[in-house]
């Protein structure tokens, strides 16, 4: 049976005065994209890197083929046009964005990204699957020497290994083996800002709680928003997605 896909969207500028986060989704007749880029702030303009990254996946969608090849050819895209803005603008090093896109055809979902904005799948109300991180601490709990848990606290979480505006010798970023969805009940895409806030349980606890999308995504909301109240809330966003 072809499943049909329902999401909703949260963006919010938290603590900050900018919000850097940018986020889309683009539909056409038989796919569906979702873009979530975090541009790193503390660099400057990171908030045109990532609105210039929704806009060449916006854009090259219009003409999207082969999913996997799209998402591979959305992040260089954006890598290259990012490198020729920061010439034109005098702003060498200082336009630099996390990104990560999920495409949703009527058979299988085509995941890739770079940095550490982070995309769960859930099937039977548990997280099956998350991208992970190009960070630090990513690192550090791979080589087992901090546990999966410390990311959110640790010290270095900010520290990113690979992003999107920064010279590269070969493409830095990750394309994840195709799933089907026969295997996929929910996705959240979404910026460290928002994921620091709620861990895997929480998320889990409101997909099996909830009716409809939105209201998961609400839940999730309420979760990191309580938990943002005593520190200096970073931009956070997030896409939510129900296959149905």
């Amino acid at each position: 049976m072809k499943k049909k896909m329902v999401y909703t969207c949260y963006t919010d500028v938290g603590n900050r005065s900018v919000n850097e986060d940018s986020i889309t989704v683009i539909k056409n007749a038989e796919k569906t994209c979702c873009v979530v880029c975090d541009g790193l702030g503390g660099h400057g303009m990171g908030d045109i890197a990532s609105s210039i990254v929704v806009k060449v996946f916006e854009n090259q969608f219009k003409t999207v083929d082969n999913p996997h090849d799209f998402i591979a050819r959305g992040l260089q895209a954006s890598q290259d046009i990012l490198m020729v803005e920061q010439a034109n603008r005098n702003a060498k090093r200082k336009m630099k964005t996390t990104a990560t896109a999920l495409v949703i055809d009527e058979k299988k979902a085509y995941i890739g990204h770079i940095g550490d904005t982070r995309l769960y799948m859930f099937n039977k109300n548990k997280v099956k699957f998350r991208t992970l991180d190009h960070s630090v601490p990513q690192m550090l709990a791979l080589s087992k020497q901090i546990k999966e848990d410390e990311i959110r606290y640790h010290p270095d979480r900010n520290i990113l290994l690979r992003v999107i505006g920064v010279d590269w010798n070969e493409p830095m970023y990750e394309i994840s083996s195709p799933i089907s969805l026969r295997k996929c009940q929910a996705f959240l895409l979404c910026s460290d800002g928002f994921w620091e806030l709620i861990n895997e349980d929480e998320m889990c606890e409101c997909l099996k709680n909830s009716e409809t999308v939105d209201e998961w995504l609400k839940r999730m909301v309420e979760i990191v928003k309580t938990n943002g109240k005593d520190v200096n809330m970073d931009n956070n966003s997030a896409i939510a997605v129900w296959l149905i």
